[in-house]
């Protein structure tokens, strides 16, 4: 997920692009469930499911300019945000690039979140940019990579912003699980955090568009891919869904549309009006594929749905269709799941009272205007928890 320089007024990481056909050609297709193979041995390495415990969620602070240009001082008010928040449920740790950053970043966040400066970053996307961190069942703790490229360099491509603004940030994942005691390697395959979701019971769900693309995974079969994912997240299946192409920086990152609640459950959401309609038809098309879904245990998912907003009203008009109106987005504490809300007051409303009776967990909405709108990412986007062992 990317963000745009404040000169580059209307774009985001859901922009859509002059450059791409008709809405309906970038949907991208083709066969959907990918194969079952024999699940992993009890105690094998796996990442968890995002709603286990935690025993701290990893951010990071943007701190600059050439990224996020005039806009960087709203950003950082709603990473601040979002850090306090989470920090009333379970410990932040806070990376900066350097003192002035950092004390920056310890000044707007406050005590409850610590911040450090010994691993540098370049920008907030720590969902893409961190570890994925695996556990044994034993207290073992390791973790992986998934070769961060800034979404297939679409940063450069987009906005403009050059390939070494993101240099810091293809390493931040080493360095994290550094931090936290954890043995790190390196996937064999280039993605991001967001472009998977898991259960932490053997299955994971993606979008091809983000996988089976020349800008992350060029001379890749989709089995490869399939395969690597597989046995890095210590799964046995995975369920391939519809994705968008060439219409946003990340290509259709799935955590804005769907998500896993826990082994067996998934929540999608279908658009609300504001939509544009290759969203609506992408989502609609990975609904339709997941209620027809098993998973590797042999479950017919159950497949819950919430709608998005209908009106943005804090949102100037020319900018709505940019805006990523996804509740989705959330991230999960041990305590509560932190998302966002957009002042449609019924949608809101609605959407908090389905996300609570999913999780059974207190739903906490923040106004994240600046972050959905002028970065076009959320607070799963920012964020990565670490498991307990």
């Amino acid at each position: 997920m990317t963000e745009h320089h404040s000169e580059r007024p209307g774009i985001s990481r859901r922009t859509l692009l002059a450059r791409t056909g008709a809405a309906a050609a970038a949907l991208v297709a083709g066969p959907v469930i990918g194969g079952l193979r024999p699940a992993l041995a009890a105690g094998a390495w796996r990442v968890p499911g995002e709603e286990t415990p935690h025993k701290r969620t990893w951010m990071a602070w943007p701190s600059s300019t050439t990224i996020w240009g005039s806009s960087l001082s709203l950003i950082q008010a709603d990473i601040a945000e979002l850090a306090r928040t989470i920090a009333a449920y379970e410990p932040v740790v806070l990376c900066a690039d350097g003192p002035a950053a950092a004390s920056r970043a310890g000044s707007m966040c406050g005590p409850s979140v610590t911040v450090i400066d010994s691993i540098p970053v370049s920008d907030c996307w720590m969902r893409d940019t961190g570890p994925l961190f695996r556990v044994d069942g034993a207290g073992g703790l390791d973790s992986f990579g998934l070769n961060f490229n800034a979404w297939g360099e679409n940063a450069t491509s987009f906005y403009g912003i050059p390939a070494s603004a993101y240099d810091k940030d293809r390493s931040v994942a080493q360095k994290v699980a550094a931090y936290a005691g954890a043995s790190f390697a390196r996937a064999g395959v280039v993605g991001e955090g967001g472009g998977v979701e898991y259960d932490g019971d053997g299955t994971l769900m993606a979008t091809e568009s983000c996988w089976v693309n020349d800008n992350r995974n060029p001379g890749k079969t989709r089995d490869e891919i399939e395969a690597e994912l597989l046995t890095r997240f210590g799964a046995s299946k995975m369920i391939w869904l519809p994705g968008v192409t060439g219409q946003d920086v990340t290509d259709g990152h799935i955590d804005g549309t769907a998500r896993y609640i826990g082994p067996g459950v998934v929540m999608v959401q279908l658009a609300g009006a504001v939509r544009p309609d290759v969203w609506t038809a992408n989502a609609q098309a990975i609904h339709d594929v997941l209620v027809n879904a098993t998973d590797a245990r042999g479950r017919r998912l159950r497949v819950l749905t919430i709608e998005g907003p209908d009106t943005l009203p804090r949102i100037p008009a020319g900018k709505q269709k940019a805006f990523l109106s996804s509740y989705m987005n959330w991230t999960v504490t041990n305590q509560a799941i932190i998302t966002t809300q957009f002042g449609d007051t019924a949608k809101d409303e609605a959407a908090r009272t389905a996300i609570e009776a999913a999780y059974g967990r207190p739903v906490v909405q923040l106004d994240l205007d600046r972050l959905y709108g002028n970065g076009g990412g959320g607070a799963h986007c920012v964020t990565m928890q670490e498991p307990s062992r």
